[in-house]
């Protein structure tokens, strides 16, 4: 994305600023940010509720974790008044302990709330900074601190188990075992709960659909969780996110995938731990996730043996076979 320069996005305040007339055209008194590559259930009314309460002009989301991981974490250092004085980005290690539990660390979230007009006007300086790296993390808070009321708020974890759940799946390795936790028998992530539901757009499809009852050709899906849309005809499917509008053909075998929209896998395919792309057709017979070094000659594979099929790929040789069939 560009919308006020040349440039793409160059960091995180960067991608706020070349949105700065969306925010002056509605002239909020706050504006929250967020990021988009986070997994969480969070209440951000508790958060504005304190950020107006101690007169902040600025709240910074903080989680707790343990001092080993500050190197995959921004290290916020916080007063006994919640007030933050000192930021680390990253350190390897740091004696620096969280007011809110002193055998741990507290890590920024990459939440912020921001009074407006403060939030304008560093945007501004920072933009004309040339060796600034337009971060909030990096440079912009750390900038704030002597100048203005900088404050934390420890996250409160709306998912109501045991564990704190807060996940970046900014990786694809972190992403798949995100989708993967959410497919085991009790996830820690939970989708289920009626007092925090999760509330997102629905495109309208049928309910999802088994067909073919046949010896060795039997439509059925094993711990996983499928959207609507969905046609598993004739093929197995264990331990996978299919999502909406999603054919798998008779013989095929799916294990440990994450399947996106639109997705048609032909007859006769054996997929294991992968990733596919939208709107991607497979044709019958491929077998994916068997051999990585051949999968490597067609398709990207992790470190950790992901293999991901996107729409570029070279297999659009061979038609797919789709199963027809009546209602009745």
């Amino acid at each position: 994305m560009k919308r006020v320069s040349e440039n793409w996005y160059m960091g995180t305040a960067d991608a706020v600023y070349q949105n700065i007339y969306s925010i002056g055209s509605e002239q909020p008194k706050y504006v929250i940010i967020l990021s988009g590559d986070h997994i969480y259930k969070m209440n951000y009314e508790r958060m504005l509720k304190q950020h107006v309460d101690a007169a902040a002009d600025v709240t910074v989301a903080t989680l707790t974790t343990d001092p080993a991981e500050s190197r995959h974490f921004g290290v916020v250092d916080i007063d006994r008044d919640h007030r933050i004085v000192g930021f680390l980005e990253k350190p390897r290690q740091t004696d620096i302990r969280s007011p809110y539990d002193p055998t741990k660390i507290s890590a920024s979230m990459g939440i912020y709330i921001f009074n407006t007009d403060v939030l304008i006007p560093v945007l501004l300086k920072d933009a004309e900074d040339p060796d600034s790296s337009h971060d909030f993390g990096k440079n912009i808070l750390p900038k704030m601190l002597g100048d203005y009321r900088v404050y934390s708020f420890n996250f409160v974890d709306e998912n109501r188990k045991e564990a704190l759940y807060w996940r970046d799946v900014g990786t694809l390795e972190a992403y798949y075992e995100a989708n993967m936790d959410l497919v085991s028998v009790s996830p820690v992530f939970n989708l289920y709960d009626e007092q925090w539901p999760i509330r997102t757009h629905q495109r309208q499809y049928p309910p999802a659909k088994f067909v073919f009852a046949e010896s060795g050709r039997m439509g059925h899906a094993l711990d996983s969780l499928i959207s609507s849309g969905c046609i598993i005809s004739g093929g197995a499917v264990q331990d996978c996110v299919l999502s909406p509008d999603v054919r798998v053909n008779s013989y095929s075998e799916i294990e440990s995938s994450i399947l996106f929209s639109h997705v048609n896998v032909g007859r006769s395919c054996r997929i294991r731990k992968a990733i596919i792309d939208r709107d991607v057709h497979i044709p019958e017979g491929t077998t994916v996730g068997y051999d990585l070094e051949a999968d490597r000659e067609r398709y990207f594979v992790t470190d950790s043996g992901i293999t991901v099929v996107t729409r570029d790929y070279s297999l659009f040789e061979n038609p797919v076979t789709v199963d027809y069939f009546t209602s009745e």
